[in-house]
């Protein structure tokens, strides 16, 4: 069904449901399909009036909000494409992103043109076209209050564009850990499959409202908080930025039923009080980085609803596998379930299967999978087997029953004199003592080994825990080799904008504090 669509023709709300709400004090905005697809129709229009067209790309520098989804799936509808941009990014960050994609135009919230923001200032140093984009109540419409036209100057309007399926519909950088960031396209066909996906992976329905906590300037917010409702025809509450304190209220107030996020907002929220009565929570979805089953186990007993884990990356659109819904299958805690509308193979440095249950390079195939990177012909040749396999980076395998085991990335497994070692398996480990909040583990120069562990902890409020005590602990349930030669004790665990943990990132921080420390 998903495979002859786009992202305009994949709204099917009926008129009068709702399909956002926007939290707000004293009253939210709520919206209808009619009134949601009428005001993406304006605002199209808007961007069509000022030279928008095929292939333009527009960057979105603004909070999760409703003009955000506004100018999102304006830009799509028009033949554009949507570059989200972290609305936090310092000055240098936008520049390299606006850069990168060559963005036609930048829009920001209203006021930013007056204060010159960072992502303003970038706009102009590449003479790219600035535009406040705000919700203006007096006129019920999202403005596009353009500042200064840039590139854009003495364009000739354009006409209103229907969009293809191979258009591409949103453009979204790696994440950079071990090189440049990389430009992944990914087109209406890539998006519209894995809404499909989603929605048949969890039974959406027209009935369903979720609690939107992941940013929209990322994939997992995007896909799964944002389209994947709509093609549902279902609803979203939609505020501006994840508050533990205003979570609940919300949730309980608009009459969500379902919420995904990374397993850091997970353990936040299980740091405050569950509401009481609980609401009825349909299913909660972790996704975009490993969820302990210490955590899972505690989500499912405070919350009394099923956690179901998912897999995930841009390059695939998002979704590639999950545990199903409890009607449907078993949900294995440790595992990312199954395939969901992806084929999922384990294949060697060759490209070639490996045994059951052997690990390897988790590699997949599927309409959702982007076709390559934009402009990047060495980093094509690498991510993709000769029989068209993408290769995700990770390293897993495949149970007796087809579940995914995530076992790290290839380049993240700690190699201790040719012992390979899964830091996913220490973290879940170390979050099983009743002392430990958090615990990352990672790779550490070693003169004997090469590598050996090294290990970032927060511990629980009011807790104490000596090193030697937690090294005693890992050693009494894994090989002693898996033992860690060094705990950094942390405070705050060193995390991206989404939550998300970057092992490299955490490691480089430990170390640096610690040769700070020493001198």
């Amino acid at each position: 069904m998903a495979a002859g669509l786009t992202l305009q023709s994949a709204i099917r709300g009926e008129p009068d449901l709702v399909a956002v709400i926007v939290p707000s004090r004293p009253q939210a905005l709520t919206v209808t399909y009619k009134e949601l697809v009428a005001e993406v129709a304006s605002f199209q229009q808007k961007l069509a009036a000022i030279g928008i067209a095929q292939g333009s790309p527009v960057s979105i520098a603004t909070v999760n909000s409703y003009e955000f989804i506004i100018s999102f799936l304006a830009a799509s509808w028009q033949r554009g494409i949507a570059a989200p941009l972290n609305p936090a990014y310092k000055q240098d960050e936008f520049e390299f992103y606006i850069e990168d994609v060559k963005s036609a135009i930048v829009l920001v919230p209203r006021g930013a043109y007056q204060a010159g923001s960072p992502a303003v200032k970038a706009a102009q140093k590449f003479n790219a076209a600035i535009a406040e984009c705000y919700w203006d109540a007096a006129n019920n419409e999202v403005a596009l209050d353009v500042k200064n036209l840039g590139q854009l100057q003495g364009k000739p309007k354009q006409p209103v564009l229907k969009p293809e399926p191979e258009d591409i519909a949103l453009v979204l950088h790696t994440s950079g850990t071990t090189s440049r960031p990389k430009v992944v396209p990914l087109s209406h066909r890539n998006l519209t499959r894995t809404m499909h996906n989603i929605q048949q992976t969890y039974q959406l329905t027209p009935s369903d409202r979720t609690m939107l906590v992941m940013p929209l300037f990322h994939v997992h917010g995007l896909l799964c908080g944002l389209l994947a409702p709509l093609l549902s025809g279902g609803s979203m509450v939609v505020p501006p930025k994840f508050s533990a304190t205003d979570f609940w209220r919300d949730f309980i107030a608009h009459r969500a039923n379902w919420y995904t996020a990374v397993p850091t907002i997970h353990q936040i929220l299980l740091k405050h009080p569950a509401p009481s009565p609980l609401p009825a929570i349909r299913f909660i979805r972790s996704c975009s980085s490993p969820l302990s089953p210490t955590v899972f186990h505690l989500l499912e007993k405070t919350y009394k609803a099923p956690v179901l884990e998912a897999y995930a990356m841009t390059e695939a659109a998002h979704q590639m596998t999950s545990n199903p819904l409890p009607s449907v299958g078993k949900r294995k805690p440790g595992t990312v379930g199954v395939g969901q509308g992806v084929e999922v193979a384990i294949l060697d440095e060759a490209g070639l299967p490996v045994p059951q249950g052997q690990d390897g390079e988790i590699c997949i195939k599927g309409d959702n999978v982007t076709r390559g990177y934009l402009n990047n012909p060495e980093a094509n040749k690498a991510a993709f087997t000769r029989d068209g396999w993408f290769r995700t980076g990770d390293q897993g395998r495949l149970d007796e029953e087809g579940y995914l085991v995530i076992t790290g990335r290839l380049k993240e497994l700690i190699n201790k004199g040719g012992e390979k070692i899964s830091p996913i398996e220490l973290d879940n480990v170390l979050a099983r003592h009743p002392a430990v909040s958090e615990a990352v583990s990672f790779a550490i120069p070693d003169d004997m080994y090469g590598q050996d562990v090294g290990v970032a902890v927060v511990l629980r409020s009011g807790s104490k825990l000596a090193e030697e005590e937690l090294k005693g602990w890992v050693t009494e349930k894994l090989a002693k080799f898996k033992t860690p030669k060094k705990v950094y004790f942390t405070d705050v665990m060193p995390k991206t904008a989404t939550g998300k943990i970057q092992r490299r990132i955490v490691a480089e921080t430990m170390m640096k504090q610690e040769g700070r420390a020493k001198l």
